[in-house]
């Protein structure tokens, strides 16, 4: 029995009709109290996004389905198997209209985000200073009360910045699910993974 970590929130229901469209599995997971659900031949683990790749990398699951901002973000020692094609969002940064010619000129920014690490990076490569400030949630307030002159963040339909005054100043990456593997599980159920794959790259 193949054990699959799968992201609770915005991806969960994504997922589950993959799954279900690709007829892995033949009825609907929901998303309630149980953290553990099996189905079929598989078990799967409801988790936070963040949480994902621990579980797969720890082998406490064989796979996972996981945003690529996510793995940008941590960097597990996994396998990336398959973009799923599924939860397409936008990481970018994004202020006040007015702090456009700001975020052109400057060479040091305040930046909140949830993703400190894909932020470092980026502004390094463009040879800019930046003082990262992590959050949790609510990263949008933080321009709009001085705590930062930009935020990083995942942005979907963009209708959070817009009901904040903000606007995308520049995209850094796009995002989709990936599935991903531990590397012991690779090698030990390989038959069973590589028939899974199939499933999702030729339907």
């Amino acid at each position: 029995m193949l054990r699959i970590a799968i992201p609770k929130g915005r991806l969960f229901e994504e997922t589950v009709e993959l799954f279900l469209k690709r007829g892995i599995i033949e009825e609907k997971l929901e998303e309630g109290r149980r953290l553990s659900l099996r189905v079929g031949d598989f078990e799967f683990l409801l988790v936070k996004p963040f949480d994902v790749p621990v579980y797969v990398e720890n082998g406490v699951a064989d796979l996972g389905v996981v945003g690529k901002d996510v793995l940008l973000e941590t960097k597990p020692d996994l396998y990336t198997l398959h973009d799923l094609g599924i939860g397409f969002c936008r990481i970018v940064v994004a202020g006040k209209e007015e702090s456009r010619e700001k975020y052109a000129k400057s060479s040091y920014l305040r930046v909140a985000t949830k993703y400190p690490r894909i932020t470092q990076e980026f502004f390094a490569e463009k040879g800019i200073k930046c003082k990262v400030i992590p959050l949790s949630g609510s990263v949008e307030l933080a321009p709009l009360i001085g705590l930062s002159d930009f935020i990083v963040d995942l942005v979907q339909t963009g209708r959070t910045l817009k009901e904040n005054n903000l606007v995308v100043i520049e995209e850094i990456t796009t995002s989709t699910a990936m599935l991903v593997s531990n590397r012991a599980s690779y090698r030990n159920m390989r038959k069973e993974i590589l028939q899974l794959v199939l499933k999702f790259s030729y339907g």
